[in-house]
């Protein structure tokens, strides 16, 4: 049984280590939000909620992940 790989991203400005090959909604599910409830800027690039599945982090990327939470 192999080791898993893992690649160095920063998420909201701290350093986090993912599988590599994880995607965006991999990390979301990771960290326990919910896709429908964030913004997310990849390397100063805002990306479609439409594509959180099929972007791929890789060693180095920066995120920032907003998350609204509704009141009233």
């Amino acid at each position: 049984m192999g080791a898993t790989i893992s690649i160095a991203i920063t998420v909201n400005g701290e350093a986090r280590q993912v599988a590599a090959g994880a995607s965006l909604s991999d990390l979301l599910a990771q960290i326990g939000l919910d896709i429908r409830k964030v913004a997310v800027e990849r390397n100063l690039e805002i990306v479609p909620r439409s594509s959180y599945a099929t972007t791929a982090l890789v060693e180095g990327d920066q995120l920032e992940i907003v998350h609204f939470i509704g009141g009233g």
